[in-house]
């Protein structure tokens, strides 16, 4: 009777194995095993194999939210053998094992008549790459960074710059360095049509990665932002900080394009600045965009400008605590230029601003267009 108990049981348990979505992500017997093994044959191949399938099969199958990061926490603890002489072995099989089944994963995606949970699927599967931070699956990513769905594009960017895998691009490898060009490629493409949450993790990467396409991102991204307030288009002002301190962080660079930062640092802090002088005067910025707007040009006075110069300088911030425009736009004339000649940042990097129709060099920034009232 015990006997017929317990088979009965085996039996009830196995069937919620089979039936029930979670109960997957504690059964890891198989690969546990394998991860402790010195050495792997085929049989532990197949094993990794089939883990990564039933996995991902998961991943895909299942709705519930707890339930997939479940998953994904299971499929994190087991990417990695716990013996040194097995690795490169097991790191290898379990990455082309989940390059497949991420990748069929992602047609099967494309076929979901609902627009929700394709959606859903694929950013389950991204979340699980940036996770991973596995160079060896950042073109399933890199596919997606053009994506029209604002979360897919958010992390498909996210899985290609965060700070493990840039870290892991910084290398004279060949073929690292390829991925990071095909990278940066890919984000081009995309900046003029991303929101500012994607432009902040892409800003981000462009100072950590260490290659001149890097830097001509970057300036991409600062004329971009730079058109925009001359459209009147900027929103998220906390943005142009990043941006700024970015520009600044590239300049000491021995290879960087000095002048060429220079110019779009010199110009987009101009703008800010201006921007905040026409506030003072016309009430045109809401409460939250004018506090944004003090924060930047105070923390980029403190933590770049001061620095580039090599003296301490507080004559902004002090110039907008009083809400005194006369005071703040001397402190720009000063540091950046007017009429009269260039400031002490042109004259400290040697930039200018451009050139005129004359095709003389411009030593003052460009004037900010009149704007329209908010």
């Amino acid at each position: 009777m015990k006997i017929r108990f317990l088979a009965l049981s085996v039996l009830v348990l196995l069937l919620i194995f089979l039936t029930n979505p979670t109960a997957f992500a504690v059964y890891t017997r198989d690969i546990d095993r394998v991860r402790d093994k010195g050495v792997l044959d085929s049989e532990d191949f197949e094993v990794i194999d089939e883990f990564v399938r039933r996995a991902i099969r998961e991943l895909v199958k299942t709705k519930d939210f707890t339930s997939i990061a479940r998953v994904r926490s299971v499929i994190l603890a087991n990417d990695h053998s716990n013996q040194d002489s097995a690795a490169v072995q097991y790191s290898e099989r379990f990455s082309t094992a989940l390059k497949n089944r991420i990748s069929s994963a992602l047609e099967q995606a494309q076929d979901f008549q609902e627009k929700d949970r394709k959606a859903k699927v694929v950013v389950n599967l991204l979340i699980l790459i940036d996770q991973l931070a596995d160079l060896r699956l950042l073109d399933l990513a890199i596919k997606e960074c053009g994506n029209e769905n604002t979360a897919i594009r958010y992390w498909a960017v996210h899985a290609v710059t965060n700070r493990r895998v840039t870290e892991k691009l910084n290398s004279t490898d060949v073929s690292k360095l390829k991925l990071a060009k095909d990278i940066i490629q890919a984000l081009k493409k995309i900046v003029d049509s991303s929101d500012s949450e994607i432009i902040s993790l892409i800003v981000d990467f462009t100072a950590d990665i260490n290659i001149k396409q890097g830097e001509q991102l970057l300036v991409q991204i600062a004329d971009l932002r730079i058109k925009q307030y001359e459209k009147n288009k900027e929103d998220d002002l906390l943005l142009d900080a990043e941006i700024l301190k970015s520009l600044y962080s590239k300049m000491s660079l021995l290879s960087a394009d000095k002048p060429s930062l220079a110019r779009r640092f010199g110009q987009l802090y101009s703008y800010a600045i201006q921007l905040y002088i026409s506030d003072i005067k016309s009430d045109q910025l809401n409460s939250i965009k004018k506090q944004q707007l003090a924060s930047v040009l105070v923390e980029i006075e403190n933590k770049c400008i001061s620095k580039l110069l090599g003296i301490k300088q507080t004559t902004i911030k002090r110039a907008i605590e009083r809400e005194d425009s006369s005071a703040l736009l001397f402190a720009h004339n000063k540091l950046l230029g007017d009429d009269s000649g260039a400031g002490n940042l042109v004259l400290k990097l040697q930039y200018d601003y451009g050139k005129n129709e004359n095709g003389i060099k411009l030593l003052r920034p460009l004037e900010l267009p009149e704007r329209k009232l908010n």
